[in-house]
Formats: structure tokens, sequence, C-alpha cells
């Protein structure tokens, strides 16, 4: 009979456990999640975080609180995602561009293989100039940079960011330095080029496209491998139509991909609730919508197929940085292959 006792209460033991971890993989989320974007509002991230986490909100049944930790070009927001609580309540939205390089620029030792990550959307960068800028095409702004190197003034979000690589591209192309000056964010960089501040900013189309649309900014070019139509009758043009298109090719098309991430380690029932709502925010009217309007291109993607998409991603974003010699570390020690 003792025997007997001792074999139930050990199968109710088990199962009391069983029904413990069967009620913690229902529960998540108990309470409202944080979102950090990395950078200043109204930058590209940040939109793209704002329309994703509605959806993911709405599935998941709770308030998903955007919040701006700007600066050291996206790095402080998200060491703070990866040095915190990782308990699903805290999650990150990031450009790829500025999370795939972090460990080249020195930010972290880890990669973005240290994440899971569900991959969004992805902008073009759109050089772009005031409306009274001289400069009437990237022709000409890539003659006055290798008539002064180093003296042109590129705005942008800060190493790593979007904005940064395409102010790389152009000096790979035009084979001139500029002048970097950071801001806390796409929004800001913008901000600047329209006020006159600095003398180009490469950001992303989606920041620019109403103040080209507007008249108040001009779009040298896009880096991307075809003309842009952002309007009717408002045609951003491609670099390779540039008298540079022989050296612009290998790097277009460049752009900024935005993604929602996690650090690896979460429990994989939290994860799944987190696949479900972001796959049903990726296929929500209104995200398309916003897509469309501000000339994103939405390409969803689940994990699995994230990482397999930044592999690639990731090697192009470093070694550009390598190569331009604007990076701390060799990329190849973080086993990152051209």
């Amino acid at each position: 009979m003792k025997k007997i006792l001792t074999i139930l209460l050990v199968a109710l033991i088990a199962c009391t456990a069983v029904f413990a971890q069967a009620s913690k993989e229902v529960s998540y989320p108990e309470k409202s999640i944080n979102l950090i974007v990395p950078y200043g509002a109204g930058g590209t991230t940040d939109l793209t975080a704002r329309a994703i986490a509605n959806g993911m909100a709405t599935k998941l049944g709770v308030t998903i609180n955007v919040n701006n930790v700007a600066g050291a070009g996206g790095s402080t927001g998200t060491l703070q995602v990866e040095n915190g609580k990782n308990d699903g309540y805290t999650i990150l939205a990031n450009g790829m561009l500025a999370l795939t390089t972090m460990p080249v620029n020195g930010y972290t030792k880890k990669t973005f293989r240290d994440w899971d990550i569900w991959v969004a959307t992805y902008a073009p960068n759109a050089i772009v100039v005031p409306a009274n800028s001289p400069y009437k095409t990237v022709d000409d702004l890539i003659a006055d940079m290798q008539k002064r190197p180093g003296q042109v003034t590129f705005g942008t979000a800060g190493i790593g960011s979007g904005g940064h690589f395409g102010a790389e591209v152009l000096k790979a192309v035009s084979g001139a330095d500029y002048n970097h000056i950071t801001y806390a964010g796409g929004g800001p960089a913008v901000n600047a080029v329209l006020a006159g501040e600095i003398d180009v900013c490469p950001q992303l189309l989606a920041e620019t496209k109403d103040h080209i649309i507007s008249g108040k900014l001009r779009c040298l070019c896009v880096l991307a491998e075809e003309d842009i139509e952002i309007a009717p009758g408002v045609v951003c043009p491609s670099i390779m139509k540039s008298n540079y298109k022989t050296a612009a090719a290998k790097f277009v098309p460049m752009g900024e991909v935005t993604a929602i991430c996690v650090p690896k380690g979460l429990d994989e029932s939290v994860l799944s609730k987190l696949d479900e709502a972001f796959d049903y925010a990726a296929k929500q009217k209104e995200v398309s919508d916003f897509c469309d309007l501000k000339s994103f291109s939405l390409i969803p993607m689940n994990r699995a197929d994230s990482q397999k998409y930044l592999e690639k991603f990731a090697s192009k974003a470093c070694y550009i940085l390598w190569d331009a010699g604007a990076c701390a570390n060799n990329p190849a020690d973080f086993k990152i292959t051209r």
C-alpha cells in the first residue's frame, strides 16, 4: 500500500507540474508589452514599429507601448533590450543594418544569431537635398564631393543606421569622403536637411517621401535598381541612371530592413504567441496600406526565414563598413563571411 501511495504521489506531482506548465504557456501575455525603438520618433523604424505593434496588440489582447530610446546609432535602445530581463514583456523594433553591424561597430559581441527575429519591411535609401540646393542631380553631388573631399555634410541617424549606409555608398561610388553629422534618428536628420543645417540627407525614402512630393526636398536618386514613382508625375531616379552606375551596381539595392526582435532564450510557448501576433499584424490591411503610403515593401518572414535572409544581409552590410574602414572589428571574427 505504501508503495502504491508513493507512486500515486509521484504521479500527482508530475501532473501538477504539467498543469502548471500548461497554465504558464497559455497565460502570456498577462500585462502590457514595451516595444523599444532605438531611434527618435518619425523615422522608418519608428513608423514601422507602430504599424506592426497595433496589429500585434490586437492579436495578443494587451497594450503594446512604443518607447523611443535613441542614442549611439541605435545601440542604446538595442542594448537596453539585450541586457534587460528577457521575459517577453520588453521587445525591440530595429533596423537590421544597425542590428547586424553592432558587433563589427564594437557595441556588443552578440550577433543577429543571438536574437529571434521577425523581418517586416524594406525601404530603399533616397539621397535628398533642400529644394534650393545647387545639386540638381546625383552627378552634381558626386562632382562636388570629389572637388571638396570631406566637406559636404551628410546628416544621418548615426553609425550603422540606414542613412549611414546610404552615405557610405556615395563615398564608395565617388571615391571621396564626406562630413558625417549624426542625429538621434531619421526624423531629426530629415528635419536638419529641411532646415538647411546639412547639405545632404541619405536616409530612407519613407522618411522623405512626403517632403519630396511637397517640393520641399529634391530627390537626387534612390539606391534602387529602378526609378520609383512616389506620386503621379513625381519620380525618384535610380542611381543606375547616373554616370556612376557601374560603380554603384554592386551596392544596389540598398536600404533598411525593419524587424521585431527578442533576445534568444524565451520559452517556445511565448515565442509561438509572438509568431501568431506578428503573422496577424503583417496581414492587416492597415499595415499594407501604411506600407504603400510610405513606399515600404512589406516582406514579412517567420523566425527561421528571417535568419536565413539575414545571413546574406549581414554580410553585405558588415563588409561595406569594413571595406570603408568605418568599423572597429573584422566581420570574419563573428563568422560573417563575404
